[in-house]
């Protein structure tokens, strides 16, 4: 069992090692129906239906496109994240960082589109990963580009209140905050 279980690990780790290319093709070699994907999003609930998996497989789907450009892509990756959201439970998942990424991500599409599913989006992710700073920094941003300014600094107020991890990050926010700045965290402090 031992001789098997580590072969299992081996595989699973030579599997994340390969290049985006060869995973690509083995996630998406059981779907004869490659602009869905819907082989790889079976294969995903069928078998291990966890966060990292789910979140691997929507950041390859961002890949092919610009969502803020393309329509299709956009609605695509909507549904896509619409699925991982349904199919992980936020009671087993809250604590993990891979779906308090999934949720993120979720709700900044969904501002592409509808600020205000994208707004719920937020408040869903807040509540379930609040442990999470860069949940918090990713809301207050959002209100911060739809111009609440208030809103903007109570939420990372209450995130540094309810000790968000890593407080860092919300100090970085709070000071880019106070001084007018347009993006809380910039790409270089991420």
């Amino acid at each position: 069992i031992a001789s098997i279980m580590n072969r299992v690990r081996d595989l699973k780790n030579k599997y994340r090692n390969e290049d985006n290319v060869t995973d690509e093709l083995n996630c998406t070699k059981i779907s004869t129906d490659t602009t869905d994907n819907s082989g790889t999003v079976n294969q995903i609930m069928m078998t291990t239906n966890n966060p990292e998996d789910w979140l691997c497989f929507l950041l390859r789907l961002e890949k092919k496109g610009v969502p803020q450009t393309d329509v299709s892509l956009l609605k695509r990756l909507i549904g896509r994240y619409s699925q991982a959201v349904t199919a992980l439970p936020a009671e087993k998942h809250s604590q993990d960082e891979s779906y308090a990424r999934i949720l993120v991500r979720f709700a900044e599409l969904k501002a592409l589109q509808d600020p205000e599913e994208a707004r719920d989006q937020f408040h869903l992710a807040k509540l379930n990963c609040k442990k999470f700073a860069f949940v918090h920094v990713a809301f207050a941003q959002f209100e911060l580009s739809q111009g609440n300014v208030k809103k903007c600094k109570q939420l990372l107020q209450k995130a540094v209140e309810c000790s968000a991890v890593p407080l860092e990050m919300l100090e970085t926010a709070l000071q880019n905050f106070n001084s007018q700045k347009k993006q809380l965290i910039s790409d270089e402090e991420k």
